[in-house]
């Protein structure tokens, strides 16, 4: 997409917003100093930092391979845990229902690099003629709806399954947070533990799922507990109260509902059940958000190019810090133009970082320095 993306006032481009200044921002020095002191990996993170800016004038493969190896994994993943987060205001379009923050709760897989190494460190799926082409891992994080930040995220091998993943990435849900998620991943265990965070929960779950029907409400929604197993259920111990929405679609010809959503929100009058079924929709944004980063960031490559499993997580954090930065960009340039950041391209500003990073990098230290100081914003 060439010029300014759809939705721009006149005048306004997201290479208007782009700096040094913006893209250290996100990701401080001192930080950044921490972190390397924290891991003991102070000297290897200046030779990686050094050998990253020489790629630039055509630094070998393994030079770069060389000084990966020495940073190592943590110093990205702790960079990814501190930094990372929902960063949606107030006035972010598009980021809230009745003053809850929405994030939503998924997994996805990535194929990795053909070697002994990650196929035992991450495993192989299997497919209806033996095996698949790749290793592969699993990914399950959290997205920022408003503005597709992917945080909280948790890797593991291919067999693991997200409900397992899932246990880790939910303490990261916060009070204020209302929280999406696909049939998948409900169970009593996983639900208890998410909305013991803090956060209220709107799930869909299968028809297969008890759920009598114990109160009906005006909105056509009801009252029903769940229970830890059926021995419980019979006794009508630790139920857990939930409210129910079954819903169509237009269009559709069976009379039987095609969703059903559960929710923590057991008010009808505070979360009416049209807006919640309609709101459901909003868990398909981190479909997006893995699109935006499996394949529009990641450009051509399918695979993960690394070889060995320490340097495919380190790749893998990159990645989404790459797309963290590119999605506060996206959403700092929003705000500025009082629009919802899904009226911006992406692809464009993915294009845009890669035009002007190397002109970023080639400003000596002291520049930096001076422009941080005369233009902290």
């Amino acid at each position: 997409m060439a010029g300014k993306p759809a939705g721009l006032p006149s005048g306004v481009r997201i290479t208007d917003r782009l700096s040094l200044s913006l893209l250290l921002a996100r990701f401080p020095g001192e930080l950044i100093d921490e972190i390397l002191s924290y891991t003991g990996r102070q000297s290897q993170g200046l030779s990686w930092l050094d050998g990253w800016c020489q790629k630039i004038r055509n630094t070998g493969r393994g030079g770069i391979s060389l000084a990966r190896i020495r940073l190592g994994v943590e110093v990205m993943r702790q960079l990814y845990e501190r930094c990372v987060a929902p960063i949606a205001t107030t006035q972010s379009r598009g980021a809230w229902y009745r003053g809850r923050r929405l994030v939503s709760l998924d997994g996805t897989t990535m194929d990795v690099a053909d070697t002994a190494d990650n196929e035992a460190t991450f495993g192989r799926p299997g497919s209806g003629r033996g095996h698949s082409g790749y290793p592969q891992l699993r990914v399950v994080c959290l997205a920022e709806t408003g503005t597709h930040v992917l945080f909280g995220a948790e890797v593991g091998a291919c067999q693991q399954g997200e409900r397992t993943l899932a246990r880790k990435v939910v303490r990261h849900l916060q009070t204020g947070m209302l929280c999406l998620a696909d049939r998948g991943f409900f169970g009593f265990a996983l639900w208890q533990q998410a909305h013991q965070a803090g956060a209220d929960l709107l799930w869909r779950v299968s028809f297969q799922v008890v759920l009598p029907r114990l109160k009906s409400l005006p909105d056509g929604s009801y009252l029903s507990k769940i229970y830890p197993c059926p021995q419980y259920r019979q006794r009508d111990v630790r139920g857990v109260w939930v409210r129910v929405v079954d819903y169509r679609l237009e269009g559709l010809e069976s009379s039987q509902p095609a969703y059903r959503l559960v929710t923590t929100l057991l008010d009808e009058a505070e979360a009416p059940a049209e807006e919640l079924a309609s709101l459901y929709q909003e868990r398909w944004e981190i479909e997006g958000a893995f699109d935006e980063f499996k394949t529009h960031l990641r450009g051509g490559r399918v695979v993960l190019r690394s070889k060995a499993p320490d340097l495919v997580l380190q790749e893998l954090y990159g990645l989404l810090l790459a797309h963290f930065t590119i999605r506060s960009l996206q959403h700092e340039a929003a705000l500025k133009a009082d629009l919802d950041p899904d009226e911006l391209s992406f692809v464009h500003t993915v294009r845009v970082v890669r035009r002007k990073l190397p002109r970023l990098l080639s400003i000596p230290p002291s520049a930096v320095a001076h422009r941080l100081s005369t233009n902290p914003g």
